[in-house]
């Protein structure tokens, strides 16, 4: 992949994809591909497939292949892939990745293994990286996602794994800081916002995008914010960013998966039900989470 078409592929805002269940918790095809229809008349650069929105660990292998080829049949041809490896053993990343490439993913973001934290040093983290980049068939992204796994990948951990050629970028999703990433921002290397709570200012700092969960439900002000992001428009930017996190604070940040998938439903895409042991908002709260949104003159 050249740097051109690197920088054009990890450009933009990416959905990290919800995977719909129906209320006996079977995955809804039929509501992913009304999704997908309508995601594809958006400006989304593209997809997270089987991230946390996309339940992954609740889902067999069957079923991620199946949400992930179902993804790839109806983006728009110009939007772009990534598929999301939880594993804690490396050779089913191995072989979750050999898959999502034959399906025709364009990227593969790799968590860190979490069950045995105690032991993912630097150097364990950096020779399983260095591995599935090895092994893998598609470009890799690291993805720091403490709140799911445990882990926090380290500043001089990703500075390493940032010279690998087949390791093209990160999503950072932890609370700690986009900043110390961001001076590793390259032309080889990208740094991904992992929430639209800091995208505006990662931007800022020379992120060239996010994978962030409000653009499930509102993909156009996700996107919006972006351009902001693009254009360096502070005096829009940051009063929009402000929004945009208050907005996100009402959805995921107070009731998490069930509340991006709440806030679909009543932006007009089809969240559906989450999988158990997760639980589906309540009334009283869907009716909160409806009026917070009406407040913002996000739906009628």
């Amino acid at each position: 992949m050249t740097r051109a078409t690197l920088i054009e592929k990890i450009s933009g805002v990416f959905a990290p994809i919800s995977t719909p269940f129906s209320a006996d918790e079977e995955v809804d095809y039929e509501a992913l591909v009304f999704n997908l229809k309508r995601y594809a008349q958006t400006p989304l650069a593209g997809y997270l497939a089987l991230g946390s929105n996309g339940e992954n660990r609740s889902l067999d292998e069957d079923e991620k292949l199946r949400v992930l080829e179902t993804i790839l049949a109806h983006k728009a041809a110009s939007q772009v892939v990534m598929a999301c490896a939880t594993y804690d053993a490396q050779r089913h990343t191995d072989l979750f990745l050999k898959r999502a490439a034959e399906a025709g993913a364009d990227f593969g973001l790799v968590l860190s293994p979490g069950y045995f934290r105690k032991q993912m040093t630097d150097e364990v983290l950096y020779r399983y990286f260095t591995g599935v980049a090895e092994a893998a068939r598609i470009p890799i992204l690291l993805y720091n996602a403490p709140g799911f796994c445990g882990v926090t990948l380290s500043p001089d951990l990703v500075g390493r794994l940032s010279e690998h050629p087949n390791i093209v970028g990160m999503k950072d999703s932890a609370s700690s800081g986009i900043e110390a990433f961001l001076k590793f921002e390259s032309d080889t290397f990208h740094v991904l916002a992992g929430s639209a709570n800091f995208l505006f200012p990662a931007m800022l700092g020379g992120s060239r995008g996010g994978t962030v969960s409000l653009a499930n439900s509102f993909p156009e002000l996700a996107v919006e914010l972006w351009q902001c992001g693009q254009r360096r428009d502070e005096q829009r930017g940051w009063p929009l960013q402000e929004r945009v996190t208050r907005i996100n604070q009402q959805i995921s940040g107070r009731y998490g998966v069930s509340g991006v998938k709440a806030a679909m439903d009543l932006a007009g895409y089809r969240g559906g039900y989450p999988r158990r042991p997760l639980l589906p908002l309540t009334p009283e709260q869907r009716d909160e989470l409806r009026a917070a949104l009406r407040k913002e003159g996000l739906i009628p």
